[in-house]
């Protein structure tokens, strides 16, 4: 079984990183520390670590300084964990997840897990079950159904829902092989242009702007990240469309957040705009969605040429289930990890993982991605697709293998990880969250914005430093 140290490795030289680099990169703590037979300490360490590095090599190539990077294993869970741990004026988070939400068994005495956060994915799954929105009465429709009849009718309804599938149906899906096929992180010239200069600053992303069209947990991470470096991060989103507010707070520290409806013209007007002085655009809409609206990475690449375009999806860009709603909790349990977990644990139906980790994993990834886009455009000049997905984060995490005995791991206390909590102040009331896991010796990692309420701000780029 690889060490994290040869993970990162093996991720960094396959996405272009000079391999000298790695000397400069230390790892602390042991698995396992979260109860799981997945190896989801590692996948938190490594991926918060290759975002770092990035950073650091970018400050190497900006100001000719070399610097170390460390990150200790419990840290990268509590960040991976982040959302859990956040408190608001010292009240701790509301509960997760909508009522209806969950696990149910079927008639045919699988199990299906219903992810109904949102208003409308939750009135589309009562519709579909011609019921209300009370467990009980899910529950009892639900027995009359298979379970893959009712994934099928339930997706075509506008749901986001998931079959639990053991590992090796899921290896037998029509999908699967379409996806294990794919690069864990896609990194591709999709145009021509000068290299952009590096902006003045003094962190590793100074001056960088970016473009956050996401929600939830990974694309809102990705654009966390890069802000924690010292990029101009920008939160889109539409007033008429629904949030997670925990997620928001967390999510949005270190962020600018405007509105743009792209549904009007108005709206797609000040996001080309805002595009054709970006650096970075990262986005998690479908594929056809965003092209629709005039914003595909080509379009992109013609209204800002030398724009590095990050893609997230739930299940990846080819294969009969790419352009697939999903969320993290959904791909765990389509893909067998849930199943898994479950007789890891020995406990009847699904067992999800003790992090959303598809998710975080994948949102560093974004970064990671980003970072190493902008420094080969800033070499080689181009326009440059970055794509990643939860399933195929999910391919990545199966792979490092299975942790004997991880269900022996108590789960991490709050107590454990209070000295990595930081307080600031917000638009929300005083802070207590998860500090920036990558502790970089020059350019420390930090939020210089507090979280604020979505579109507080103008969508207007602030003035670059002179």
């Amino acid at each position: 079984m690889q060490s994290p140290a040869e993970i990162l490795a093996d991720l960094w030289t396959s996405s272009g990183g000079d391999p000298a680099a790695l000397a400069r990169v230390t790892l602390t703590g042991d698995e396992p520390l979260l109860p799981s037979s997945f190896r989801v300490a590692a996948a938190a360490q490594v991926g918060i670590a290759a975002a770092g590095l990035a950073a650091a090599e970018i400050w190497k190539m900006r100001s000719g300084q070399a610097q170390t990077v460390a990150v200790d294993m419990v840290h990268a869970v509590a960040e991976c964990r982040s959302e859990r741990y956040l408190t608001r004026d010292g009240n701790p988070p509301p509960p997760t997840w909508d009522a209806i939400a969950g696990v149910y068994k079927t008639g045919d005495g699988r199990f299906v897990r219903l992810h109904t956060n949102f208003p409308h994915h939750r009135d589309n799954v009562c519709k579909v079950l011609n019921c209300k929105p009370e467990r009980e009465q899910v529950q009892a429709a639900l027995m009359t159904w298979k379970a893959e009849d009712f994934e099928t009718a339930a997706y075509a309804g506008g749901c986001v829902v998931s079959m639990m599938r053991s590992r090796d149906e899921w290896l037998a899906h029509p999908h699967a092989a379409p996806l294990a096929a794919l690069p864990l992180i896609s990194i591709e010239k999709i145009g021509d242009a000068p290299p952009l200069p590096w902006p003045e600053g003094d962190r590793p992303l100074s001056g960088l702007r970016v473009l956050d069209l996401s929600r939830v947990i990974a694309g809102p991470v990705a654009g966390r990240t890069l802000a924690a470096h010292g990029a101009d991060v920008m939160l889109i989103s539409s007033p008429n469309l629904p949030a997670i507010p925990w997620l928001t707070i967390d999510t949005g520290r270190g962020k600018l957040s405007s509105f743009a409806d792209l549904a009007t013209e108005d709206g797609r007007a000040a996001l080309r705009n805002l595009l054709a002085d970006a650096d970075v655009i990262s986005q998690g809409y479908r594929p056809h969605s965003i092209a629709a609206l005039g914003f595909s990475p080509l379009e992109a690449a013609r209204i800002r040429p030398g724009i590095v375009y990050v893609c997230l999806s739930a299940y990846g860009q080819a294969g009969p289930w790419a352009g697939r709603r999903g969320f993290d909790s959904l791909v765990q349990t389509s893909t067998g990890f849930n199943h898994a977990d479950g007789q890891a644990a020995g406990v009847e139906g699904p067992k999800e993982l003790p992090a959303q980790i598809l998710d975080h994993a994948t949102g560093y990834f974004m970064a990671f991605g980003a970072m190493m886009a902008r420094a080969r455009q800033a070499r080689e000049g181009g326009s440059w697709h970055v794509q990643v997905s939860l399933a195929r984060t999910g391919q990545w995490l199966w792979d490092l293998g299975r942790v004997d005995g991880g269900f022996a791991a108590a789960d991490l206390k709050r107590t454990a990880i209070e000295p990595l909590l930081e307080q600031m102040p917000s638009g929300f009331g005083t802070l207590n969250a998860v500090k920036h896991a990558a502790i970089l010796s020059k350019t420390p990692a930090f939020w210089a914005r507090p979280a604020v309420p979505l579109g507080s701000h103008p969508p207007q780029w602030p003035e670059r430093p002179a």
